[in-house]
């Protein structure tokens, strides 16, 4: 709830054309005064629950802000050497001698196990250097305190009148060390106690690594890390002859990370002919300019989706085998980073990859593509693990809000008096909306998006197949099924009807083999699908059997053969359409998955598009219905129809190849959505394949029933209580052999990002789904 807009308070606006920079403490004294009240003395609230008062008090969890902000809150310059905030005055970067940057090439080696080949490797990175030591110890909040007590740094809000006129003169460090003031959330009594006090976002480095990398493969003019002098800086620090100048020419070869003119435009064709789905991401063809053979105007959610969703795809034929590699195994750090669910296991296992990934990296690219973005990664772990998931400490949910204040300024001669009049009303109203009546349509009750309804009302011994939700949407028409589909629909609901597989296919395996007292597994399965639709009628019909269930006794005379078809459904927090409705939409909703049966220790899922909705109908009183998707699926078996790489979880489908049984249905609550997308590539080696990519439902957060795992490691909350969301691999069972995966990802558009502070109220412990 935290961090959706309407908790969102605003409890500051600093004036001004001008970055505060250090004056922002000056602003923030009656917020610190406010906060350390809330904690010694606490405020009366009302518990509606047990309908009494008691004593509140309040903590700051954290600040959450992007790196330049970053320095503004805590005091720490985050430019220069030691720009670094966790690993402080441990650092091995330098300056490049050419462009006069800093590099942090050849930083992350001793992050890695001190028997790592890599330690003692002299030649991919730094000519003839090894690395010994370890990594950099990381400093409590009572240690950094006593650090800036000794250095003798004092408060922006203790400095005399000249001392402030200096300071803003100047504009630099009076110290040696990266602290440049003392933070006025040092008085806050609990902050040095804190495990992480104030965030690395998430957002704005993986974008930041995204530009960077995509910038330096597509050679952008002005973006691109790999120029003449960064070239020549390579040859003085590295060993790598297949990069270094041409003796009679003077130019510099080509790089095995770079693209050619004919390569880069087939990619921007590519990007530009992508369909994703319906809130997935915006448009990324608008961004696309193949006349420069340029990307531009990308906002940060495009960037996360590009690093995490195409890139993988886009670059596979285009790219070295070892460069695609690193390069994919680096979206594949930040998509499991980004998970909502994120287990210790998987943590500490991405704390061995980061570093690994990273020292890749620098034996590809030349030292002045690491600056400071590049090497924050290297923390990102270790502060999940002390935490928790990075949706509910970065800035995704603020830059849209920041980006709706923005809108609220109607006279920009009076910013803060707009944005604060606007907010006001807003307050107002929506206090208001809580004393309406229900029928009242207010912005706070508005259909959210992707709603499936209300729900079906509970009658005792409904079927579960009576009780799935879902809303159709589209046009509805009604027709009659074919003998062949009647008979395969009535089949499917049967053997996913939970009351009817619980007991009755098991009676019926039982009579099978006693009257066949030969009869192998096939053939079993076999007569399960021909006879078992006429057993289970004659079993539910016959009064012998005490069947007293009437649902069971109109499912098992089968649908009407009238249905009613629509075209499209909102399910499962997604919205389907069929491939006929969507084939001339810029939006593709109609592909789909489902999860298959375990085959050789190979779990099968099919991949498949969505041709029409059918809501069945069944005889008698009351109504009941279920909905069907029916569809045609992509041939299933490995390599021939279907190609699954496990090591980067990417699957491709075999685009001509379908499956050969007649399966067409399967429950609509059963699937989850993917879109498809071909390769692009030089020689069209791929030209038959499509890459499948599942995508994540926006509002649906899974709630792992398992027990939370007990592990020594600290987390910044309680692990009471915490809510352990499930795994991505876990997220659904299904019944048929057909099945289906729910993927993560996070599919909001942010407004333009700015240097702005972020607070985050201490309810943000809570947990919720992007």
């Amino acid at each position: 709830m935290c961090m959706r807009e309407q908790h969102i308070f605003l409890t500051a606006v600093v004036p001004g054309p001008h970055n505060p920079k250090d004056m922002i403490d000056v602003f923030l004294q009656p917020l610190i005064a406010e906060l350390s009240h809330l904690w010694e003395v606490g405020v009366q609230a009302y518990d509606i629950s047990l309908k009494n008062n008691f004593q509140m008090r309040a903590a700051l969890l954290w600040t959450i802000s992007d790196f330049p902000a970053y320095s503004m809150l805590s005091g720490w310059s985050t430019a220069g050497r030691l720009a670094c905030p966790r690993c402080c005055d441990d650092t091995d970067s330098f300056r490049l001698p050419l462009s006069g940057k800093q590099s942090w090439f050849d930083c992350h080696r001793r992050f890695l196990p001190t028997d790592h080949p890599f330690r003692r490797n002299k030649y991919a990175f730094i000519k003839n250097a090894q690395v010994r030591k370890g990594p950099p110890q990381t400093k409590n909040g009572y240690q950094l305190l006593a650090e800036i007590e000794g250095l003798g740094i004092k408060k922006v809000t203790e400095l005399t009148v000249e001392e402030t006129r200096l300071r803003i003169s100047k504009r630099q460090r009076t110290y040696e060390s990266g602290w440049r003031k003392k933070s006025i959330f040092w008085d806050l009594p609990y902050w040095s106690s804190l495990l992480i006090r104030h965030n690395l976002d998430v957002m704005h480095i993986e974008k930041n690594v995204f530009d960077n990398l995509f910038n330096t493969i597509m050679n952008t003019k002005g973006k691109t890390k790999d120029t003449a002098k960064s070239r020549e800086e390579l040859n003085r620090f590295c060993r790598r002859p297949e990069l270094e100048a041409n003796e009679q020419t003077g130019k510099y070869p080509k790089a095995c990370y770079m693209l050619d003119n004919d390569e880069k435009r087939i990619l921007l064709k590519w990007i530009e002919g992508l369909r994703f789905p319906d809130g997935y991401v915006s448009s990324l063809g608008r961004c696309v300019n193949l006349s420069t053979l340029q990307m531009f105007g990308m906002k940060s959610h495009d960037c996360h989706v590009m690093m995490q969703r195409v890139l993988p795809v886009a670059l596979k034929d285009l790219l070295p085998f070892n460069v695609w590699k690193t390069i994919t195994d680096l979206c594949l750090f930040f998509k499991d980073l980004t998970s909502p669910n994120i287990q210790v296991d998987n943590l500490l296992q991405m704390q061995k990859n980061i570093p690994v990934i990273l020292c890749k990296l620098e034996r590809i690219f030349p030292p002045s593509f690491f600056d400071s973005m590049e090497h924050l990664p290297i923390h990102l772990a270790d502060e999940a693990m002390m935490a928790g998931p990075v949706q509910y400490r970065w800035m995704y949910p603020f830059e849209r809000y920041l980006g709706k204040l923005k809108k609220t300024v109607k006279n920009k001669a009076k910013v803060e008096g707009s944005i604060t009049n606007a907010y006001l009303v807003e307050e107002a109203t929506a206090f208001c909306c809580y004393y309406f009546e229900d029928h009242v349509k207010t912005k706070q009750r508005n259909v959210p998006r992707n709603f499936e309804g209300s729900g079906v009302d509970v009658i005792p011994d409904m079927l579960s197949v009576f009780k799935y939700v879902g809303r159709p949407f589209g046009k509805m028409t009604t027709r009659f099924l074919e003998p062949k589909e009647h008979d395969a629909a009535h089949l499917y609901v049967l053997n996913n009807c939970t009351e009817v597989t619980e007991t009755y296919t098991g009676l019926f395996e039982d009579e099978m083999r006693a009257k066949f007292r030969d009869i192998s597994s096939n053939e079993l399965q076999q007569k399960l699908e021909k006879e078992f639709p006429t057993w289970f009628k004659a079993y539910a019909s016959n009064p012998t059997n005490g069947l007293v269930n009437s649902f069971l006794h109109h499912l098992s005379l089968g649908p009407l053969h009238r249905v009613t078809t629509y075209q499209g459904f909102f399910v499962n927090g997604f919205k389907f359409h069929t491939v006929s409705y969507g084939s001339k939409k810029s939006t593709d909703n109609s592909g789909l998955c489902v999860k298959g049966s375990v085959l050789n220790g190979v779990q099968l899922d099919f991949y498949g598009r969505l041709l029409e909705v059918v809501v069945l109908e069944y005889p008698g009183l009351p109504i009941k219905t279920t909905t069907l998707f029916k569809c045609e699926w992509f041939d299933p078996q490995t390599p021939t129809g279907t190609d699954i790489d496990r090591d980067f979880n990417l699957v491709s489908v075999h685009k001509n190849r379908r499956y050969s049984k007649y399966e067409p249905f399967i429950l609509a609550n059963q699937a989850a959505q993917v879109y498809y997308c071909l390769y692009p590539s030089k020689n069209n080696n791929r030209s038959n394949w499509l890459a499948a990519c599942k995508v994540k439902a926006r509002p649906v957060v899974e709630v792992s029933t398992t027990e939370l795992p007990t592990t020594s490691l600290p987390f910044q909350e309680e692990v009471v209580g915490r809510i352990s969301l499930t795994n991505i691999d876990d997220i659904s069972t299904m019944v048929h052999p057909h099945g289906g995966e729910v993927d993560i990802d996070h599919d909001d558009d942010d407004d333009e990002d700015d240097e702005d502070l972020i607070l985050q109220s201490p309810e943000s412990s809570n947990t919720e789904s992007d």
